[in-house]
């Protein structure tokens, strides 16, 4: 087949290329985002490949459909930037990649705890400049602590075992609790309940319109006071500003992000050289007590080389029976 892949860096292109290597698809590789105005550059594939911040909304999915693209295959397992609605209308199928590493992302997740409650980065710019005081640096035994995990797929099970190791005891929400978490003892709890009885609040679920801003003011006033909020899944799912009042007012102690909400005009950049437009996330990056990455948790070698293997694998089985090997259908949304 002849994609369109697009918001390609050099790391994308490594893996793919590797995943392709009898050559049987045509891959053309397209920095730019996939969006109204960029969706010409897809004529003449019959696929195009997308990542999280492309924009793979009605009119997208319609400028695609006219120029013959039938499949939309996401090197992802989030799908909230596409509208399946209109993919089923028009007749355009969509796939993803539903397991790559959750390992990846959990522990990348529990690396974020870590900083923040050693207080690593701020140790690393003291010493580097020759200050070897404590003062300012004082943590808490993870050992011991109540640690709420919203959301238990794969990713939030994993992260649920991982704090399991280090001694906490881990409260889980999730409207289909998983049972590998159940026998291990995790206890699963009503919303309000995490919130209000944990140390640690981390974030797992995807993002749909019963989990945007899931983390708001109302939720932040019934965390314990001085907790920490990790989210390593989607931006929307909390609330910035509300988060931004909560760190000002002391009732979110310390917070860890690989995501945010306006993400996809500033992340898979260098913008070094730039100034900021966005003042929200340079009002994140005022606070001592705040650690951001960007997207970064899925990035290892072990989640390249499966991404990349499964979409190719996905764009095989849709040229050779019309259907990908791990569609997403509009029925995901009732």
């Amino acid at each position: 087949m002849h994609v369109a892949v697009y918001s390609t860096q050099p790391y994308d292109r490594r893996f793919l290329d590797a995943a392709n290597t009898a050559g049987r698809h045509r891959l053309r590789y397209l920095e730019l985002k996939l969006e109204a105005s960029t969706a010409v550059t897809a004529a003449g594939a019959q696929a195009v490949c997308v990542f999280v911040n492309d924009r793979v909304d009605a009119e997208v999915l319609t400028r695609l459909a006219s120029q013959g693209v039938r499949l939309v295959v996401l090197r992802c397992a989030g799908f909230n930037n596409v509208d399946l609605a209109a993919a089923d209308r028009l007749g355009v199928s969509v796939a993803r990649v539903p397991d790559y590493s959750p390992h990846a992302i959990a522990e990348h997740t529990v690396a974020l705890m870590l900083a923040l409650n050693r207080k690593t980065h701020r140790a690393y710019a003291r010493v580097r400049e020759g200050n070897f005081s404590l003062e300012g640096l004082l943590g808490f035994d993870m050992h011991g602590r109540s640690a709420g995990v919203v959301g238990t797929g794969k990713i939030g099970a994993c992260v649920a075992r991982i704090l399991q190791g280090f001694g906490c005891s881990v409260l889980a929400f999730d409207p289909r609790p998983d049972q590998a978490c159940l026998g291990a003892g995790v206890r699963y709890v009503p919303l309000p309940e995490l919130l209000a009885a944990s140390d640690i609040v981390t974030l797992h679920c995807p993002l749909t319109p019963q989990t945007r801003h899931l983390i708001d003011a109302a939720a932040i006033a019934r965390m314990r006071r001085g907790a920490m909020l990790i989210n390593t899944s989607r931006g929307a799912v909390i609330d910035t500003r509300a988060v931004i009042e909560g760190l000002k007012s002391g009732g979110i102690g310390s917070l860890g992000l690989d995501v945010y909400e306006e993400e996809a005009d500033l992340f898979f950049r260098d913008l070094s050289a730039q100034v900021i437009q966005d003042d929200v996330f340079a009002r994140l990056l005022t606070f001592p007590n705040v650690v951001v990455t960007a997207h970064q948790a899925f990035f290892t070698e072990d989640a390249l080389t499966a991404i990349a293997e499964t979409t190719i694998r996905n764009l095989s089985a849709f040229e050779t029976g019309g259907r990908p090997l791990h569609p997403v259908s509009v029925e995901r949304l009732a």
